[in-house]
C-alpha cells in the first residue's frame, strides 16, 4: 500500500518511541506513512507526533498559498474553494530551502472525495520524456511572481513585512531577483528541475514547474487571468530558467506524468499522513462537506546541507 500503513490504537507517541528508527527508514524508502486508528489528541497531540518523528515544526515562510494558523506552527491546509483541485506539487520546491517532511492530520473528513493524492516523484522522473527532462536539466526553470497592489496576495503578507529593504535582504539570501514596479513587486527565481535525494541518492522530479504554470489552472480561471494580465505579469507563472516559454504540449505531458504516478486514499478521522517531501508530491481533490485537515512541516533542508533529526 502507498502510503505505508501504520495501524494501531491508543497513544501514537508510544508507538513512535518504540519504532522511530524503523518508521523513519520506511518513510525514506516508501515516501509516505499513514498513521491510522490512533488517538491523536487534537492539535497538541498532532504537534507531538511531528516532534517525535521529525523534530520541531517549521514556520510557513515565503507563502504561495493561503493558510490560517491553528496554533503555533500548525496550519490549515490550503484555503482554496472546495470545488477546485490543487494540482500535485512538492512543498516549497520553488524556494532555496524547503521542509523535508510534511504532516497532514485529518480532524474531520469530507463527505465525498477530498483526498490528498500522492505521486512518487522518482516515478514521475522516470515517466518524463528523456528529451523533455534533458531540456529542463540543461536550462532549469524559473518562477515569476507578481504581487499587484490591488489583486491577490500582497507582498507584505507573503514576506511578513512592510519594509522593502527587508524584502530585498531576504530575497538576496534566497537567490531571488526583486523588481519594484509602479503597481507592486515582481520576483524571479531560477531553480533546478531535478534534484538528488539527500539520503538515497535517487534522482527526483522536484519542482513547481507544472503547479505554477498558467495552463494548469482551470480553464475559467486561466482565461480570466489572461484577460487581465500578460504572461509575465500573472500572479504566478513558470518558464525555462533562461526565461523561454514552455510549450503547452510539454506542460500537458508533465501533467500526464504526474497523473500516471498518482495514487489516493480516503481520509478517516485522526489519520496522520507523513510525507517525505523529496520523494512524494501531494495535491488535493475537490470535495463536499466540512473537510478539516491540519498541516505541519519539519526538517528545513537546503541542497548541499544535511537535515539533522535527533
Amino acid at each position: 500500500m502507498f502510503p505505508y500503513l501504520v495501524d494501531g490504537e491508543g497513544d501514537p507517541l508510544a508507538r513512535i518511541a518504540a519504532e522511530r528508527d524503523e518508521l523513519r527508514k520506511v518513510l525514506g524508502t516508501r515516501g509516505a506513512l499513514l498513521l491510522r486508528g490512533f488517538d491523536i489528541g487534537g492539535v497538541d497531540g498532532f504537534e507531538g507526533v511531528v516532534r517525535a518523528l521529525s523534530g520541531p515544526p517549521l514556520t510557513y515562510a515565503e507563502k504561495s498559498s493561503p493558510r490560517s494558523v491553528i496554533k503555533g506552527q500548525v496550519y490549515t491546509s490550503t484555503d482554496y474553494p472546495p470545488d477546485e483541485e490543487i494540482f500535485l506539487h512538492n512543498e516549497n520546491s520553488y524556494q532555496a530551502s524547503w521542509p523535508r517532511t510534511l504532516y497532514f492530520h485529518c480532524v474531520r473528513p469530507p463527505e465525498t472525495a477530498g483526498a490528498t493524492p500522492l505521486a512518487d516523484v522518482r516515478e514521475v522522473y522516470r515517466l518524463v520524456d528523456p528529451d523533455v527532462r534533458a531540456e529542463f536539466e540543461r536550462r532549469g526553470w524559473m518562477v515569476v511572481r507578481n504581487f499587484h497592489d490591488d489583486f491577490g496576495q500582497s507582498w507584505q503578507h507573503v514576506f511578513g513585512t512592510e519594509d522593502r529593504a527587508e524584502v530585498e535582504k531576504y530575497c538576496q539570501g534566497k537567490d531571488i531577483t526583486v523588481e519594484w514596479l509602479p503597481g507592486g513587486l515582481r520576483t524571479r527565481a531560477v531553480r533546478p528541475a531535478v534534484h538528488t535525494h539527500p539520503d538515497s541518492g535517487e534522482r527526483v522530479w522536484f519542482n513547481h514547474v507544472t503547479f505554477f504554470h498558467v495552463t494548469t489552472l482551470a480553464a475559467e480561471l486561466r482565461d480570466g487571468l489572461l484577460g487581465l494580465f500578460s504572461a509575465d505579469s500573472l500572479p504566478t507563472n513558470t518558464f525555462y530558467g533562461d526565461g523561454g516559454e514552455i510549450d503547452a504540449e510539454v506542460m500537458a505531458h508533465l501533467r500526464s506524468c504526474y497523473r500516471g504516478a498518482t495514487t489516493r486514499f480516503d481520509y478517516e478521522t485522526d489519520d496522520v499522513l507523513v510525507i517525505d517531501n523529496m520523494l512524494t508530491a501531494h495535491g488535493r481533490e475537490p470535495f463536499t462537506g466540512p473537510r478539516r485537515i491540519a498541516v505541519a512541516m519539519a526538517q528545513a533542508h537546503r541542497p548541499g546541507e544535511t537535515s539533522p533529526v535527533s
